[in-house]
């Protein structure tokens, strides 16, 4: 059974059985999985998104042990009615030269695909919201990829606008 996250904030909204589980290093194996199959899920809107590892038992955990060890970072597993149905991680920054300054960015948030499209998505993001408030944070943060409409729609649902654009460039020499 999954512990259920303490409310931090009375009031907060909670879809119902839905919570955030600070993850630990005995959730490695959950983060991992369902971080492969939300890269797989990227894979096809970019070729620099292809992965380096062809199965989920090629991939190393110590880059997830380090997310786990960096006081910027939250890793979360979203569980529905004691079953983890996704994962999240956040990473907390600054503009020091902005009137808004600090912000929490969402950089991994996935439903499990047989929980989609049933409020755990957008229970996340309020929830999300609320642990932005309590660490003092102005603004909410969060990308996708150009070409993933499902994902541009569901964060325009939920409140987020389009502010600013990212490019990138390979620039090995096979490029």
């Amino acid at each position: 059974q999954i512990p259920r996250e303490p409310d931090h904030q009375a009031g907060h909204v909670q879809h119902a059985g839905m919570h955030l589980v600070d993850a630990i290093e005995d959730h490695l194996d959950a983060l991992v999985s369902r971080w492969y199959a939300l890269a797989r899920e990227m894979e096809q809107y970019d070729g620099l998104n292809e992965l380096s590892y062809d199965a989920l038992d090629d991939v190393p955990d110590d880059g997830f042990r380090a997310l786990l060890d960096d006081d910027a970072v939250s890793n979360y597993l979203i569980a529905h009615d004691g079953e983890t149905i996704g994962p999240l991680t956040l990473r907390e920054g600054e503009h020091p030269s902005r009137e808004q300054t600090r912000y929490l960015r969402i950089e991994n948030l996935a439903i499990d695909e047989e929980h989609r499209g049933q409020g755990h998505g957008t229970a996340t993001v309020e929830r999300v919201r609320d642990i932005a408030r309590e660490r003092d944070c102005d603004q909410l943060k969060m990308s996708c990829e150009w070409h993933n409409d499902g994902a541009r729609r569901f964060y325009r649902r939920v409140g987020l606008r389009p502010k600013q654009v990212q490019f990138a460039q390979p620039v090995g020499g096979d490029d």
